[in-house]
Formats: structure tokens, sequence, C-alpha cells
């Protein structure tokens, strides 16, 4: 009997352990409750999405966009299937509490700076339904060795985890190194194009154009960020006046029109034919939205600015970076596509 009640006892001790779950705080400083093993999740945003398809897709519940039919051969097959949930901001549409909600989420991720109020509000509505919401520093692609490492200790996914971030660490410790001490009058002015006809553009400090800063490329548009969504509007006039040796694309409908546009040929970037297409295959290598694809991003724009100071075979690394990052097998078909040659 007194065995029988003791075993009861340490029962309800157990259950009501696992049912109050851990404590941790997250990236912002929060103090989160979040059950001691975790299989389920919802992450608000894309760069949050991409980072949990990175460590273990399986853990998905539901995404923030449809994928693109285009993109799915070089994404896993259950990633494609997950239904679609919406997010806080950016691509996808808004979300829906209660499609989340049938999601059955044990914890849902949010991206602490860019999801901003409208992420706390939602981290309201959840806690009072009983899911715990977890906010990551994303704001820099510095921060990602961090945010790596933090993840993988959150889900148990530690020694994963450990390989993304040691890759995440490495590449920007080599970059800084193979640009370092670059003459300010040396650097390569760069002038990022966005918009189908190339006049929306980053100013150096945004997180849009984080990759130029990393890879000590000198953004001509100057100052600092008028707002968190970017692609201010410019002129051609101005262009002209800033004159950049390089000029990053992201719709190839402009670099496919710039060179035959004659109001750009003035432009030393264009006359000298530096003018790139940012890859953007199955996510962008480069911006919108910012995510940790940007680590390969920063290998192949480092290399077009300064291909003597940091040499790298480009079909390699990608081969290997989507291998590690993605789980899939490149061909030299997809390269080829991939890299736009």
């Amino acid at each position: 009997m007194l065995r029988t009640l003791l075993l009861t006892l340490l029962f309800a001790v157990s259950s009501l352990s696992a049912a109050q779950g851990r404590e941790i705080i997250d990236m912002t400083g929060r103090r989160v409750t979040v059950p001691d093993t975790i299989r389920r999740v919802f992450t608000g945003s894309p760069p949050a999405t991409y980072m949990l398809y990175a460590l273990d897709p399986s853990l998905l519940v539901g995404v923030n966009f449809t994928i693109k039919a285009e993109d799915r051969r070089f994404l896993r097959p259950e990633f494609t299937r997950l239904p679609v949930a919406g997010g806080v901001f950016g691509q996808g549409r808004n979300i829906n509490l209660e499609a989340l909600l049938a999601l059955k989420p044990d914890v849902v991720l949010m991206w602490a700076w860019k999801d901003g109020g409208a992420g706390n509000k939602l981290a309201e509505r959840l806690h009072k339904s009983g899911i715990a919401t977890v906010f990551l520093d994303l704001d820099s692609l510095e921060n990602y060795p961090k945010a790596f490492t933090f993840l993988g200790d959150l889900l148990g996914r530690r020694e994963r985890a450990r390989r993304l971030a040691d890759y995440a660490r490495d590449t920007l410790r080599t970059v800084a190194a193979a640009t370092a001490g670059i003459p300010d009058q040396e650097r390569v002015s760069v002038y990022y194009a966005e918009g189908t006809d190339g006049l929306a553009t980053e100013r150096e400090t945004s997180v849009h154009a984080e990759v130029i800063r990393l890879a000590n490329g000198r953004n001509v548009h100057r100052g600092a960020a008028l707002d968190h969504a970017g692609m201010e509007k410019v002129n051609l006039e101005q262009v002209l006046l800033y004159n950049p040796q390089a000029i990053v694309v992201q719709e190839r409908i402009f670099r496919d029109s710039v060179t035959h546009d004659k109001r750009w040929q003035s432009i030393g970037a264009v006359r000298n034919g530096q003018v790139w297409l940012v890859p953007r295959t199955p996510f962008n290598w480069f911006d919108r939205p910012p995510s940790f694809m940007r680590l390969l991003g920063l290998k192949w724009f480092a290399n077009r600015l300064y291909p003597k100071r940091y040499p790298i075979n480009m079909a390699k690394e990608t081969k290997e970076f989507y291998r590690l990052f993605l789980g899939v097998e490149l061909s030299d078909r997809d390269l080829r596509e991939i890299l736009q040659r």
C-alpha cells in the first residue's frame, strides 16, 4: 500500500514537472518556460523559418509562404509539403492565429527586431493559449553563430547547430581577414539596385545591404537607414553622380536591360561589365529576406569584389553549402542555373 502510494506520488510529481517544462532565457533576455522536449515548432517570419530548415526541417509544422514550383527541387520534400500559416511580416500572407493553433506547435520562434510590436502582441495571445514564444536575435549576420548555438541548445540539436555555427563563424572570419586593410580609396564602390528599374536602393547601415559592408565594399548610398523597410527611391541622376564601380542587382529584368539602356552607359560598372545579379534559388543569397543564405552570398560577393584577395571556387563552395545547409546535392546543371552562368 505504501509502495503504491509512493509510486503514485512520484508519477504525479513527474507529470507536473513535464507539464511545467524548463525555463530558458531567449536571445532578448526574456524568461520563457518551454517543454522539456520540443517536437513541433512554428516560426513567425522567413528568416527564422529558413534557420530552422537548416537545423532540422522535421521540427517545422508550417511555413509562412507558398514555395515556388521552380525552387522545390532544391529543398527537402517534407519542407515543400508543409501547410502555409502565414507570418508576422514580410514574404507570405499575414498570420492566421486559428490556423496556427490548429498546428499545435510546442513553441513559436520569432525574429525579435523585425517582428517588432506585432511579434510581442502575438506572443501575448499565444501565451494565453499555452504556447511559448521564443525570440531570436537575427538583426545581423554576425549574430548567426550565436543564434545557431542557441537553437541547438533549445531544440536538442547541439551537434548539428555546432557545424552550422562553425561554418558561419569561419565564413565571417575568413572574409574579414581577406578584405582587411584595404585603403579606402581602393575599396570597390557599389550601388545596390533594387526594383525592376534599378532605382530603389539601401543605405550603408541597412540590414538589407549588410553583405556589402561585410565584404568591405563601399556602398555609395551613404548614411543611416531611414527605416526598416528600405528600398529607398532614388533617381538616375543620383546614380550617375555616384558612378559606382560595381552594381549588385536583385531583379533579372533590370540586369538584362541595363547594358542596353543608353542612360546608364556612362556609369563605370555598366561600361566594364561589373553588373551582378544576386543568386536567389531557393532562397535569396543577399537580402529579402535576409537569412543564413547570406553566408554563401558573402563569399560570392567578396570574390566578385576582390578576386585576388579572396580567390575561391564558387561551384565547389556552392555544392558544399547546399549539401550542408539545405540537404540537397547539386548537379552541374543546377549550379549553372543557380549561379546564372
